[in-house]
């Protein structure tokens, strides 16, 4: 089983989830235009995640001061998750191989995950669109 730290530094592990529908988002960094475009998307709509009884769960390598930033800058109501020994990250494999301005990094590659109530990945959405990605899975719900 493998934990992680929220934004308050709370352990979180997908089990806990049991039972309920889980949107667990990759994205590559706090505070960037894709990144923050994303967040408050789901930040928007979270109110009908929540109606349908879905968890919003984003997750990076940031750390925990970094995500706690983010959240009250933004407002952001649902968990962030640090990351920063990327066991999580590798686990979904989106820990890849990136070109940015002709430069070949490694990096996160925006990923979405839709989870069912048995833990099951029942969705997955690489290379997303940051602002488009949070309406498009409230519609795979």
């Amino acid at each position: 089983m493998i934990w992680y730290d929220d934004q308050d530094g709370k352990l979180h592990a997908l089990s806990d989830y049991r039972g309920r529908k889980v949107v667990l988002y990759f994205y590559p960094k706090d505070n960037t235009a894709g990144c923050t475009k994303q967040a408050c998307g789901f930040a928007e709509l979270y109110p009908q995640f929540t109606e349908k009884g879905a968890a919003v769960l984003g997750v990076s390598k940031d750390s925990v001061a970094s995500h706690k930033k983010f959240e009250q800058k933004y407002g952001l109501p649902f968990t962030l998750l640090s990351d920063g020994d990327k066991a999580v990250i590798q686990a979904y494999d989106v820990w890849k191989e990136k070109v940015n301005y002709g430069k070949v990094t490694m990096g996160v590659v925006r990923t979405t995950y839709l989870i069912d109530e048995n833990g099951v990945i029942v969705r997955a959405m690489d290379k997303v669109k940051a602002a488009d990605n949070p309406a498009q899975m409230l519609a795979e719900l």
